[in-house]
């Protein structure tokens, strides 16, 4: 298998700058810089929150750690594929979506792409605000009892400024950043695990909330609801990133060793910190992060905060990274640093409209489940089009052709009608906690929620019909050029 080559060594800044494929030459033969990367975007303080979530809403301990094991490992494995990908194309997913979509259709996921950065850069900067200002009264710093609505914005454009600049620097600023930050994150994460599990009165035995304990088919549909928020839902919501990163993985490197490696990075911390979540929610039932972790961890405050602080930071130099060139995907010519800076401008705009948000487990809530709405569309049909209609051969160099280029479809109807009836059918199979997002089916199921595999089987089972009728009309084209070295072999 060969991947784009450059006569001479490229520069790696050069290439990120250009959104070109990455050269083999520029490559790394390590494969545990994509653990520490994942690992690092999941030791965060939102994934504490999402296992409580499943306690908050209603469901006993057994129930919110089966969903949220048994879900991520499904989750967990898809994005694996996704991860491969860009291995094996040195592209970003937002390009790779070219051949599936067109070469102009492919604006509108890639500025969906860019705007879920957006969003989720601002929610990983407020879930952590409440929690960084309860701490700091719990050392006297801020009164606890305070809204402290100056002093969150002034946390969270810190916290900004820091996540830009590394993201800024680029994908080996941002491995460095997580290979030196995490391991010493998880040690305080195992003081925290060690102290709620062994000295804290967790009810192991939980079942529900006294007197409203869930039964039946209420129980069901509560379980599908945060397994679509918490369990393969928080996989899927990763689809898009996956090749961001792993195109700077060589093409030398075992498939498996990658694979392992990315999604134990993924799956390790997110069921660790969701186990965590969940136990102390047993205690209060909150979802709120500054009274699961304040109200437990008052007298760990200092270390406590220092790994609160890292989790935003760690995630969304990821968010900002991809946001720059999934907007560099709509062949708008801003660098890619430029729009770095632009990200945490926008990102900061809406952290301020979420700081005086009220209802925290219904924005939250709401959120997670709009993401899976396209998410899990748009990967059905990328599974189908590079693991069934491209298998063998991915012609990588066409997907940078230029505006109207004959080898590529400028909007591919294959790919839009597959994507608009798998929104369709996550929408019908949705049950959020908004009116507007509880879908006829889902209500008629009794609040069942299985969007997400309604909207993926949907996607790819319309796209491996249509697709293949499409892509025929476009297989056949000869290269404008003679060096072919650019096609990717299976």
């Amino acid at each position: 298998m060969s991947a784009v080559a450059d006569p001479e060594p490229a520069s790696i800044h050069d290439v990120e700058e250009q959104l070109q494929p990455i050269p083999e030459s520029s490559r790394t033969t390590k494969v545990s810089g994509q653990f520490w990367i994942w690992c690092g975007a999941n030791i965060a303080p939102i994934n504490w929150v999402l296992g409580a979530l499943g306690i908050n809403l209603g469901l006993g301990l057994v129930d919110t750690l089966l969903v949220l094991i048994l879900g991520n490992l499904i989750g967990m494995g898809l994005f694996g594929l996704f991860v491969l990908l860009g291995q094996k194309t040195g592209v970003t997913g937002m390009v790779l979506g070219r051949a599936a979509f067109g070469r102009r259709g492919n604006y509108l996921p890639s500025i969906i792409q860019a705007a879920l950065s957006i969003g989720w850069c601002a929610v990983n900067t407020w879930i952590i605000l409440d929690l960084v200002m309860a701490l700091l009264g719990k050392l006297g710093v801020v009164d606890p009892a305070a809204e402290n609505y100056a002093a969150k914005i002034g946390v969270a454009a810190f916290l900004m400024a820091i996540q830009v600049a590394i993201s800024w620097l680029g994908y080996r600023a941002i491995s460095a950043f997580e290979r030196w930050t995490v391991p010493p994150t998880i040690a305080v994460l195992v003081l925290m695990s060690v102290v709620a599990w062994f000295f804290l009165d967790v009810d192991w035995s939980y079942a529900g909330p006294e007197g409203a304990v869930l039964s039946g088919g209420e129980r069901i549909a509560a379980m599908t609801a945060i397994m679509t928020a918490i369990g393969i839902g928080w996989g899927i919501t990763w689809f898009t990133y996956a090749a961001d990163y792993s195109r700077f993985v060589s093409t030398r490197m075992p498939r498996r060793k990658l694979y392992l490696a990315s999604t134990l990075g993924q799956f390790i911390p997110v069921v660790w910190l969701g186990v965590l979540g969940a136990t102390l929610a047993t205690k209060n039932g909150s979802v709120d992060p500054g009274q699961l972790i304040v109200e437990n961890f008052g007298a760990l405050a200092i270390p406590v905060l220092l790994l609160v602080l890292h989790g935003p930071i760690a995630t969304n130099i990821l968010n900002i990274y991809t946001f720059s060139v999934a907007t560099q995907a709509l062949d708008i010519k801003i660098p890619r640093r430029s729009l770095s800076v632009l990200v945490g401008v926008l990102s900061m705009g809406v952290v301020v409209f979420f700081i005086y948000q009220e209802d925290f487990a219904t924005v939250l809530d709401t959120w997670l489940i709009g993401l899976v709405a396209w998410v899990a569309t748009w990967g059905g049909i990328m599974l189908v089009h590079y693991y069934r209609i491209e298998r063998d051969t991915v012609r990588v160099d066409r997907l940078f052709d230029p505006v109207g280029s004959s080898r590529l479809a400028d909007v591919n109807w294959a790919g839009f009608t597959a994507f608009f009836a798998g929104i369709f059918a996550t929408w019908l199979f949705m049950y959020g906690l908004v009116p507007f997002l509880q879908g006829p089916v889902a209500v008629a199921l009794g609040g069942v929620d299985l969007s997400w595999l309604a909207g993926g089987l949907t996607s790819a089972l319309v796209y491996a019909v249509l697709g293949p009728i499409a892509a025929a009309r476009y297989n056949g084209v000869a290269e404008p050029r003679s060096d072919r070295a650019s096609e990717v072999s299976a």
